[in-house]
């Protein structure tokens, strides 16, 4: 991903966001957000994570970003898959398994062989998207506070076992 991407980026990031969480988070909450806002802290947090764009015939497709767990209760060392977006109308092309795989061959070049993510508990989508990638529900929820509703959240992880 290039800065260039960064209004790419928010386009699809919020219509994933309108797709993927409609009737798991408020409408009005969906309905308000903007790709222009969007774009805007894309380009505020560029470079503070490892980011990949998936494209195809030129234009921006899908987005993922990665880097170390944010997480203070798993050991030192671990990664963390912070985004994984798909246009709604690629979805089942094999470009969110194509993002995926790269986010995490780098983590693994990076040092991290293990990563972990947060999914909304509701989205069985995405849900049945990371399990039949090998990630499994490590135990952890927490509330995600949404427009005024709390989204619970699920953390899942993948890579070796703890030793």
């Amino acid at each position: 991903m290039t800065l260039d991407d960064c209004a790419a980026v928010a386009e699809v990031r919020v219509r994933g966001w309108r797709f993927a969480y409609a009737g798991l988070m408020p409408r009005a909450y969906l309905d308000a957000m903007s790709a222009d806002r969007d774009a805007e802290r894309r380009r505020e947090l560029f470079g503070r994570s490892e980011e990949y764009v998936a494209e195809r015939a030129g234009r921006v497709i899908g987005w993922g970003c990665h880097g170390p767990c944010r997480d203070t209760d798993v050991p030192p060392g671990e990664g963390e898959l912070y985004a994984l977006y798909v246009d709604p109308a690629q979805l089942s092309t094999g470009v969110g398994r194509a993002l995926l795989e790269t986010c995490l061959a780098g983590s693994l070049a990076a040092g991290r062989p293990v990563m972990r993510l947060w999914v909304v508990e509701g989205n069985a989508r995405a849900r049945r998207f990371y399990e039949r990638a090998g990630f499994v529900a490590d135990g952890a929820r927490e509330p995600y506070e949404v427009g005024g509703a709390s989204v619970p959240e699920l953390r899942y992880r993948r890579g070796p076992a703890a030793t």
